[in-house]
C-alpha cells in the first residue's frame, strides 16, 4: 500500500484512499414532499466526472439503489461500461421505492428484500458481482440485522457479492456485525472535521474494518463555496433539510457550523491545500482505515477532491491544531 491506496478492512480488497459518493448524481427524488437527491444534474456531466476520476486514479465508487430510485446506479455503470475490472463498487440496500415515480417508499430489512434488492442492483450496475455490499437502514435493531448475516455469506459463496457492511452511526450496530459477520469488513458512517466519529472509528479498529466515510465535506459546507447568506433550492435536500441533516437549516447554511469552518479553515489551508483537500486530509490522518467518499456533480469538483491525494494526510501539528480550535467553541 502507499498514501493514494488502503485495503477495505479484513476483505484484503485494495482500494484508492479517496472514492467517490454517487448520491448528488441520482438527480431529483423525494418521499412525499420532501426531497431526498441535490437538484436536478446533467447524466452526462456525472458520466464524466466518474470517468475523469478513474482517469486520475479512484477506484472506489459509492452508491445506493435508492439514490435517484435506481438513477445512480445505472449513470455509474454507464460510466464504468469497458472499466468494471478497474473499479470497486460499493451500493446498499434497505430502503424500497419506485422509479416511476422516484420516491421513497419505505424500508424493508427482510432476508427476502434483501435477495430481491441485489439482484435489482447487479441488474443496474451491470455487472456480475458488488464489491461491498451495504445495509442502508442505520437503525435497524441489532437482533433483526443478525438475521441478515446468514443470506449475506450465502450471497458471498454465490459470488454476487464480495464483501459486505453497514451505514450506520451507531457504534453497538457496527460491532455486533463486526463481531458476528464473517465476510463483513467495512462501517459507512458520518464523519469529518466538523463532526468527529470516535467511536465508531474505534469499532473499525477494533474488529479490522475500513472506515467510509459518508460526509467528509460536510454536503458541500467544506468545499468553501457557502456562506451566511446562501440559500438552496427548493429540490435540493439541503435546501428543505431533513430532522436529520444537521449541517443545513431552513435551506441555509447552519450558522454554529459556519463558525466551525471559519475556525479551522487556516489551519486547513496553510500548506497550500484547498479546504476541502484540507478537510480530506484530516479524515487520512485520523486513521489508516478511512476512505472518503465526497460527493460530486461536475468534473471540477472531482479533479479538485482527488487534487488532495497529492498532499496525503494532514500534518499531526496540524491535526492538533485543529482539535484546539475547535475545543474553543
Amino acid at each position: 500500500m502507499n498514501a493514494k491506496t488502503r485495503v477495505l478492512g479484513r476483505s484484503g480488497i485494495e482500494v484508492s484512499a479517496l472514492g467517490l459518493g454517487c448520491w448528488a448524481v441520482g438527480g431529483v427524488w423525494h418521499q412525499g414532499d420532501q426531497p431526498l437527491g441535490w437538484g436536478q444534474v446533467d447524466d452526462d456531466e456525472s458520466i464524466r466526472a466518474i470517468r475523469r476520476g478513474l482517469e486520475l486514479g479512484v477506484t472506489f465508487f459509492d452508491t445506493a439503489d435508492v439514490y435517484g430510485t435506481g438513477h445512480s446506479e445505472r449513470i455509474l455503470a454507464r460510466a464504468l461500461a469497458g472499466h468494471r475490472d478497474e473499479a470497486v463498487i460499493a451500493t446498499k440496500w434497505g430502503n424500497t421505492h419506485d422509479e416511476a415515480t422516484r420516491q421513497l417508499t419505505g424500508v424493508d430489512g427482510s432476508a427476502g428484500y434483501l435477495r430481491r434488492a441485489v439482484a435489482a442492483s447487479l441488474r443496474r450496475l451491470e455487472t456480475d458481482r458488488i464489491d461491498l455490499y451495504q445495509l442502508h437502514l442505520g437503525d435497524l435493531p441489532v437482533a433483526q440485522a443478525a438475521e441478515l448475516l446468514g443470506t449475506l455469506e450465502e450471497l458471498v459463496a454465490e459470488g454476487r457479492i464480495r464483501s459486505y457492511g453497514w451505514s450506520t452511526d451507531l457504534p453497538d450496530r457496527a460491532a455486533s456485525w463486526g463481531a458476528d459477520g464473517r465476510h463483513c469488513t467495512a462501517v459507512q458512517h458520518s464523519f469529518s472535521v466538523l463532526q468527529d466519529s470516535p467511536e465508531v472509528l474505534a469499532v473499525c479498529e477494533r474488529y479490522d474494518l475500513a472506515s467510509v466515510n459518508r460526509g467528509p465535506l460536510a454536503m458541500g459546507l467544506l468545499s468553501g463555496r457557502f456562506t451566511e447568506s446562501t440559500t438552496l433550492a427548493a429540490d435540493d435536500v439541503r435546501g428543505i433539510a431533513p430532522a436529520w441533516l444537521d449541517w443545513f437549516r431552513d435551506g441555509r447554511p447552519a450558522p454554529e457550523f459556519l463558525a466551525r469552518v471559519a475556525a479551522v479553515r487556516d489551519v486547513l489551508t496553510s500548506d497550500g491545500r484547498t479546504l476541502a483537500q484540507g478537510a480530506l486530509g484530516w479524515l487520512w490522518a485520523r486513521s489508516d482505515r478511512t476512505v472518503p467518499i465526497p460527493g460530486f456533480r461536475t468534473v471540477a469538483q472531482v479533479e479538485e477532491n482527488v487534487g488532495a491525494l497529492a498532499y496525503g494526510p494532514l500534518p499531526a501539528d496540524q491535526v492538533a491544531e485543529v482539535e484546539r480550535l475547535l475545543a474553543k467553541l
